[in-house]
């Protein structure tokens, strides 16, 4: 393709993610980094090493419920094989220099920064900076790519959603009970240290809108805890059960500001009652667990844990 008719496509490319954004009133700048995510997992899924990867993170929310809950910057992906950095900066290299139909963006292989993450420990892993451009737009990118760490159920190959009806990606995904499983070890192993109020806003919004299989969730809990070699906390050490972090006026206050800033879904809401939400999900799963009984029941998105789905006969 002539270069002028590729410069032709970015700027019409360019010009469409405006209106997109002008018509769903959101930043253009974060439209401009989804349309590039999004271009980056196409190449990723048209390449030799669509295979090693499995997506994971916020982006997840496009696959499940059609649009993000809250807007994100960067991929996260889990990978297999290699995970030296200079491999990794190797493979992300060939992923940006493949050719696909033009979508009038380019990314940059020579603007690859790429460093190791969690230096000392066990689950390493590596991230990597990168420009792309769009009809004169830079637009950075950033990946995380973790490694080793246990997915149960399998991954999926799902189809990610395009924001302007190009060829979709088509990829491994993260399952949701996973998803839970890594947010909530992660809040045990902080417990009050924990500022990571994202990780609740997003277990709040996956109880909302998707169902679990309660026995699958549990497994997911198992395999993850035992992978981070991270107890099962009783009733009252889990963070969700202590007041004196749930109640801290602090809490509250970094909570207001997150969801002001994020401008996101139920942003009035208080920390305390997105908590009460959190522990009617979660707490009698772990329960199961660590009196290593038996968990059959299913969740209703929004509701509680019941015999069986409504839609079962």
């Amino acid at each position: 393709m002539s270069q002028g008719r590729s410069q032709n496509i970015g700027a019409s490319v360019r010009q469409r993610l405006l209106n997109l954004a002008k018509a769903q009133k959101e930043d253009f700048q974060g439209i401009l980094t989804r349309y590039a995510l999004e271009r980056l997992l196409y190449r990723l899924s048209s390449s030799e090493h669509a295979s090693r990867f499995v997506l994971k993170g916020a982006m997840l929310f496009s696959v499940w419920g059609g649009d993000l809950h809250r807007a994100t910057r960067d991929l996260d992906m889990l990978s297999m094989g290699d995970n030296s950095v200079e491999g990794m900066a190797a493979t992300v290299t060939e992923i940006c220099l493949l050719q696909v139909p033009d979508d009038g963006i380019e990314f940059l292989p020579g603007s690859i920064n790429s460093a190791r993450l969690k230096e000392g420990q066990e689950y390493q892993g590596v991230r990597l900076n990168l420009s792309a451009r769009l009809a004169g737009a830079i637009i950075p990118v950033q990946i995380d790519v973790g490694f080793g760490d246990a997915i149960t159920p399998p991954p999926e190959r799902k189809e990610f959603p395009s924001l302007l009806d190009l060829p979709t990606p088509r990829l491994l995904i993260y399952p949701p009970e996973t998803v839970v499983a890594e947010k909530v070890q992660a809040m045990v192993a902080l417990d009050r240290a924990n500022s990571r109020l994202k990780d609740f806003y997003d277990l709040w919004i996956l109880s909302r809108k998707v169902p679990f299989d309660g026995r699958i969730l549990g497994q997911a809990l198992e395999a993850t805890f035992n992978r981070r070699r991270t107890p099962i906390p009783d009733g009252d050490s889990f963070i969700l059960n202590q007041e004196v972090f749930v109640l801290d006026p602090a809490k509250q206050l970094q909570w207001e500001a997150f969801l002001r800033k994020s401008n996101l879904v139920g942003g009035d809401r208080l920390f305390k009652d997105t908590v009460e939400e959190l522990n009617r999900f979660l707490t009698p799963v772990l329960e199961a667990l660590r009196e290593e009984t038996h968990f059959d029941l299913h969740w209703l998105p929004g509701g509680s844990w019941s015999l069986k789905p409504n839609n079962t006969p």
